[in-house]
């Protein structure tokens, strides 16, 4: 898995998740960045990303996430 394959599943589980075709996910993007992204839609996101990428978060990585890139980091290091 390469991060540009995660960034392309995540923009669409994001999109899908905010309804908002718009979306474009970068490293430094946070929820700030992101229209409808708040601590409900987090849920939400981390819930879309678990189902995408097939494995469980651990809520000690969900609650230290800064950003998308770290995010990505999490997914890449779980998907291995």
């Amino acid at each position: 898995m390469t991060r540009e394959s995660v960034y392309e599943r995540l923009n669409s589980v994001f999109r899908d998740i905010l309804d908002d075709d718009t979306i474009n996910l970068k490293d430094e993007t946070v929820a700030d960045d992101v229209p409808g992204w708040d601590s409900f839609e987090h849920i939400n996101l981390i819930i879309g990303v678990e189902e995408e990428f097939k494995f469980k978060v651990p809520m000690n990585k969900v609650v230290s996430m800064k950003n998308v890139g770290e995010m990505v980091d999490i997914i890449l290091e779980m998907g291995q």
